[in-house]
This record gives structure tokens, sequence and C-alpha cells, in this order.
């Protein structure tokens, strides 16, 4: 072809794509939305095939630069009707054997029906699209929605020659976590042709939580990785107010393994948040910018009331929330959030800065103390969560976070833990007032060996407990539901998702 332009392309896939939209809103677009009926030809090889307008267009990928950004180029455009040679020569693009013709023309039908469809390495899928072009950092960016097969999905794109430019576009539209994709490999994920995976980093306090799941056509989801390595980022966050080198290093490292482990299984996109920890350090930006330099991720810190929310979701997919009056709360190592609300509607959330990294340093709660310091903490405590005093008991209370599920599998004798346990587990006062008991008469490392407890938690279990115990009393329950859902939970389902059905 006379005049090929390579351009170097980016594009992501997805149901929600937020801050892409939100970024599109503020520019004014560049003409109307255009609507078209397309044919794609999804086949192996690193090759484009789509015909619009009777006009079939081949591009090849030339190269992936070490961003993730791909080179194509135009290869060829032919019209229907296509003389036989040059139909048949297009499975060259694939790397296929060319097929045997019985015409000496091809109208657009006859090559599909007679040449494409026989084919089993070939999936004809005719798209619907809508699409919004837009200029963005002197890219040609692409806001469209499209169906195909009765599901719908959204895409983004930008495009030009040069890759510095699609780089500070895809900045600029929030998409960094996002993997680059093909229109190949997107309508494979959105015809259930080729796993729909994501991943989410849920930094906190005291530990690091990680979670890949995989969405399925109808719209479920499956747990493929689910863990968390205890980092502790806040040690020293309260004495200082500044996230400590060791902390960050630990915690950059854990990040590091977790953002390498999504990619072998392919993820379409990863979202890293920070929680208490981060909301509070005066050195935050450091901490993120530091991780951002590290694993290539941008690392969102979220509102206390926004966990909240989100944590609550978690909950509304997992357990399932009562017909009654439910509070929903998430203790983590610098914060606990609250979630009030009635069956699936949520009516107050909000944080408070108690957690059990923060109390642990505070009255040395990582080794055995005397009924005198539980007695100091039970007090401080009943005034940190003041806010939950005079407040009518609700019909049920779901806990969440690491001393939780802890608490829980210590109760249990888990080794090794099972969350599908956990979920929905009940804990009864009695029984966290015998573990408070058993914690207080052991340091950090004697608690280690106690089946079920995560041994990088031994230090922060027993602050963790006394939190769990002091927000029961103050809701007046004997007992509560336990989910091992959580903000990473909630956060998937809500952010990702490639399709919907239309």
């Amino acid at each position: 072809m006379e005049n090929v332009v390579h351009r170097w392309e980016w594009r992501a896939f997805g149901a929600r794509l937020g801050s892409a939209e939100e970024a599109f809103a503020a520019l004014s677009p560049e003409g109307e939305a255009v609507e078209t009926d397309e044919i794609y030809l999804l086949g192996p090889g690193d090759v484009n095939v789509k015909i619009r307008f009777a006009l079939l267009d081949i591009k090849k990928l030339m190269e992936v630069d070490g961003n993730g950004l791909e080179l194509w180029a135009p290869i060829s455009k032919s019209e229907f009707p296509m003389p036989a040679v040059a139909a048949a020569s297009v499975f060259d693009a694939w790397g296929l054997p060319r097929p045997e013709t019985e015409r000496d023309i091809y109208e657009l039908d006859q090559f599909l029906d007679e040449l494409v469809a026989p084919d089993p390495d070939l999936e004809i899928v005719a798209v619907q699209k809508n699409r919004v072009r837009y200029s963005i950092e002197g890219c040609m960016a692409e806001l469209t929605t499209l169906s195909a097969n009765g599901r719908q999905t959204k895409t983004v794109a930008a495009e030009t020659e040069d890759p510095n430019a699609v780089l500070a576009a895809v900045e600029r539209l929030g998409m960094s976590g996002y993997v680059n994709m093909s229109y190949n490999r997107g309508l494979r994920c959105l015809l259930g042709l080729a796993p729909v995976r994501y991943a989410v980093v849920d930094i906190g306090t005291n530990s690091v939580k990680f979670h890949i799941g995989e969405q399925h056509p109808d719209g479920s989801w499956t747990r493929l990785v689910d863990r968390a390595e205890v980092s502790r980022l806040g040690e020293g966050l309260d004495e200082t107010g500044e996230v400590q080198p060791e902390p960050l290093e630990r915690t950059v490292s854990a990040v590091a393994g977790m953002v390498a482990e999504a990619r072998e299984h392919d993820v379409l996109a990863i979202a890293a948040v920070g929680t208490a920890a981060l909301r509070i350090a005066t050195n935050s930006s450091e901490v993120t910018n530091r991780i951002r330099e590290r694993v290539g991720v941008p690392v969102e810190v979220v509102s206390g009331e926004e966990e909240s929310r989100l944590a609550y979701l978690a909950v509304s997919a997992g357990v399932g929330t009562a017909e009654g009056a439910i509070v929903v709360f998430d203790t983590g190592g610098g914060s606990t959030q609250f979630t009030f609300g009635r069956g699936g509607e949520v009516d107050e959330r909000y944080s408070i800065n108690v957690g059990a990294v923060s109390n642990t340093e505070r009255f040395g709660l990582d080794e055995a103390v005397g009924e005198s310091i539980i007695e100091e903490a039970r007090m401080a405590l009943g005034e940190d969560l003041g806010s939950l005093d005079g407040r009518s008991s609700p019909d049920a209370v779901v806990g969440m976070g690491g001393a939780m599920t802890n608490i829980t599998a210590v109760s249990l004798s888990l080794n090794p833990y099972d969350p599908d346990v956990v979920q929905g587990a009940t804990v009864t006062t009695k029984e966290v007032e015998r573990q408070i008991e058993l914690y207080r008469s052991m340091g950090h490392e004697e608690r280690r060996g106690i089946v079920g407890l995560q041994a990088n938690r031994a230090p922060v279990i027993l602050a963790g407990a006394l939190i769990v115990a002091t927000v029961m009393e103050k809701l007046g329950k004997e007992s509560l539901v336990v989910s091992d859902r959580g903000l990473r939970h909630g956060l998937i389902r809500e952010r990702f998702g490639v399709f919907t059905a239309t």
C-alpha cells in the first residue's frame, strides 16, 4: 500500500470506564457520534480483519514497545465483490491455508458463507458501534459503545505516530492500570472465547490484600487468587506522621509481587487502592509515587466513606443482607469503617481512625499484658467509638477485615485458612472474649503458634479483638456474621466487568 502510516495504538475494553468517560466529558467531541455496522473476522496471528461498508480492511501488528503500546500498519484494503484470488489470499494474513474457490468473483455474503464460516480457526462477529472521536494530547482518541451477540461493552482508544503522546493520553484518561487490548482480544473476551480477569490490590495499614477475579458470560465471578501479605505500612506512623522507609519497602515489594502475579494471570486491568495509612500519612504522595515507579500501576487513595461503601457492596454480594437493619464494620490496621443500611440500601457510612496497628503501638499490645492494660485499652476504645453510643441494636451485624477473619479462623482451628469456610461464619462475644484472654497472656512470638492465626498478624491481633469486642458491646449484639469479602471484592465488581447484557 502507498503512503502507509504506522500508528502506535492503545485500547481498553470494559462495561464501566469511569475515569475515561469523565475525561472525555470535559472535552468537546470532534463531530457527531457515528453509528456503523461492521463484521470482524477473528483468527490466529497478530492481525485485525474487519469489513465495513463492503470494504475488507486488514491491519498487522508490527511491534510492541516496552510500555505495551502496539504499532499497527494497514496491509490491504479490498472491496466486494472480490476476485477469487484476492478472496483466498486474505487467509495468508492469518497464516492459514487458502481455501478452494468455486467462483471467479465473491460477493460479501458468499465470501463469509463459503470461505470463512467453514474454517474452524475463524469466528465471524457482527458488531454494532456508536463512536465518538476526540483529540487528546495530540492523539486521535475514541470512546465507543459496541454490541455483539447480545452483549454490550465499551472501548476507549488513543492512537498517533508518537508513542509518547499515546502514553500521555492514557495517563490523562486515568487508564494506566488497564492492559492494552486489540479488537481481536477484546471481542473474544466479550463473547466468552477468552478469560475476563481483573485484579485489585488493597494497600492497608497492616496488610496488602490481593484479589484476582474472573467474570463469566452470565455476569458471575470466580475467585482465582485471594490472599493478604502483612507488610505493616503503618508501623511508626502514629509517632512520626509519616510512612517509614522500611515499612514502605516491605509494602512496595508486596505490591510488586502481586502485580507480577496478576500479569501472569493475563488480567485485563489492575486497580490499586490505598486506605487509612495513606489517608493519614503526610508523605502519602511519596509512597504512591514509589509504588508507581516500581510496578507501573497508579495507586488511588480512597476516602473512608468510599471504603465503607465498597465494603458494604461486597457484603451485599457475599453473605447477603438481612431484611431489617444491618451494620457492616470493617476493622483494619489504621481505621474502622461503618456502614448502616437496610437490605441493599445504605443509610449512613463513615470511617473512624481506630485500627489494630495504631492501638497495638498505643498500649504495647504486641506483648503479654496485665488486665489493667486491657481495661485501659477498652476504656480508650469505648471513647474512640463513641459515635456508636445510643444507637438501636440492629437486626444483624457483619464483621470484616483481617482481625475479624483471623478471629474466625482461630475459633474454627483452620489450618490452612479457607475463605469459603470463614465466609458467613458466626462469631460470638464469648468467643471474642476467650481469644482476648488468650492473646493477652502471650507475646507475639508465642501467639504465632496458635492454630488459625496468621503468623504476621500475631503482634496486632489482641488490639483487633478488643476493637471487635467494643463494637459488639456498643451495638448490643451477642454474635455477628463474618464476611471474608472486603473492599477489594466490592471494587472489582463495581469498577470492572467487560460486558453487560443488551
